[in-house]
């Protein structure tokens, strides 16, 4: 990686997952070796959680591990989390070329990037990129599991579904784009609670209903916006994990919710 570019540092590792690239890549490979076998159609989209290592990460695996059939042919990732340290108007990239992980760096798709910044919605800061947690979580699974990829980076704060909708569909491309969305589902309520309200989300994520709230999900704005394009182009979705961290590494008091989602195009699903 050039050493002149601009570059998002890690600001987790050691906190969300482990600092030390060997111990990261070995424990990414232990939740993937006991996921579900991938289906022999990759995702065209994901909807993945973002909490810890520790307490999602197997739930991440996955929806990771549906992307074996792809590992080549995706060289580009157009990846949505919520904004939770910074209040940002619309979607924000960053000004950075590269974010890295222990695992190395990953370019910023530079065309996808001038693209999107051209509607009205899209922005590019670094101060909203810089803490949070939503996104950078995500980068060394990706990592992991494609060869070559570029990353479009967004952190999704006041907007609605259609702007949201709107970049996607700008930059959906073909099968060389992945979709990915970051969210966790409820917090912080007691376990049973937790998991009614968890099983009603993902009914009414399955059900592509873009209806979505923050207190269902906090990444609820990102899924809304994926459900009325994939609705609208006729993808399938599979739900791939539903648990919280009551069943991992928290206590049952307060839990936050955790869910991956596949989304398949038509055409693709039928081959």
């Amino acid at each position: 990686m050039n050493p002149s570019l601009h570059i998002r540092p890690p600001a987790v590792a050691g906190m969300f997952y482990p600092a030390d690239a060997d111990e990261l890549a070995l424990e990414i490979r232990s939740y993937v070796a006991v996921a579900p076998a991938a289906q022999a159609t990759a995702p065209k989209a994901l909807i993945v959680p973002h909490a810890g290592y520790i307490y999602s990460g197997a739930v991440a695996a996955s929806a990771y591990a549906q992307l074996a059939p792809a590992r080549t042919t995706i060289r580009r990732v157009v990846l949505l989390g919520p904004a939770h340290r910074v209040p940002i108007r619309g979607l924000a990239l960053p000004a950075a070329e590269a974010f890295a992980t222990p695992l190395g760096s990953v370019r910023i798709d530079s065309e996808g990037a001038r693209a999107a910044l051209k509607l009205p919605q899209v922005s590019a800061s670094d101060v909203a990129h810089n803490l949070e947690h939503s996104l950078e979580v995500q980068v060394p699974f990706l990592q992991a599991l494609l060869d070559d990829f570029t990353l479009l980076p967004f952190a999704v704060g006041a907007a609605a579904p259609v702007q949201v909708a709107e970049v996607l569909d700008l930059l959906w491309g073909g099968p060389e784009t992945l979709i990915l969305i970051s969210s966790d589902l409820s917090h912080f309520h007691a376990y049973q609670q937790a998991q009614a309200l968890d099983r009603a989300t993902a009914e009414s994520i399955l059900a592509f209903e873009p209806a979505l709230r923050h207190e269902q999900a906090c990444g609820a704005t990102p899924i809304n916006g994926l459900l009325l394009s994939a609705k609208r182009r006729g993808l399938a979705i599979e739900q791939l994990g539903l648990c919280n961290s009551g069943d991992t590494a928290g206590d049952r008091n307060r839990v936050v919710g955790y869910a991956a989602f596949a989304l398949t195009e038509p055409d693709r699903a039928a081959n």
